[in-house]
């Protein structure tokens, strides 16, 4: 039984014509009394939550899918699923652009609740989306392609002949 229960709010939705408003400030709640007591799942896509990193070279490619699992418990409120965020980055080596997908196989949470009907779940969602975020990311990661930095570091290693680590100890002559 799958419902949408989040609701994105933003200023551009509500009359005024501003993209990067919109982006900054799209919200994940989730309503907590339209739950029901054996919980929920829930399947979907939502804006990026990541769009300030624009300027740090991560651009969004597309929205963030969602499969997770919530339900209400002894006054708090528990998720789990996975997240998925499609995103393209500057290969470290190589400084190339490639597509990278940022997984959250295992996504899960557990708030206590203190009063209000709505939970807002995008603050939790975007920390584990950045917590999945490469640090130093490459574009050979994932193997589906060979870096051209790294080609060209094994083809110049490939023609320096290296002399054998073996030959001072070949030549040296012990007494028998």
């Amino acid at each position: 039984m799958s419902r949408n229960l989040f609701q994105v709010w933003s200023p551009a939705r509500s009359g005024k014509n501003l993209k990067d408003k919109l982006r900054k400030n799209s919200q994940v709640k989730v309503h907590l009394k339209q739950i029901p007591p054996e919980g929920l799942h829930l399947e979907g896509e939502e804006d990026c939550l990541i769009p300030e990193l624009e300027t740090e070279g991560v651009r969004c490619l597309g929205a963030m899918q969602y499969k997770i699992d919530i339900g209400v418990s002894e006054g708090s409120l528990w998720a789990n699923g996975s997240l998925k965020q499609p995103i393209e980055l500057t290969c470290v080596a190589c400084l190339e652009k490639f597509v990278y997908d940022i997984k959250v196989p295992a996504f899960a949470l557990h708030t206590e609740l203190h009063g209000p009907e709505t939970v807002n779940l995008s603050p939790l969602m975007r920390e584990d989306i950045l917590l999945n975020l490469p640090a130093h990311p490459r574009c050979d990661r994932e193997g589906g392609r060979v870096c051209k930095a790294a080609a060209a570091t094994m083809a110049a290693a490939a023609e320096t002949k290296r002399k054998s680590d073996w030959s001072a100890l070949d030549r040296l002559k012990l007494k028998k």
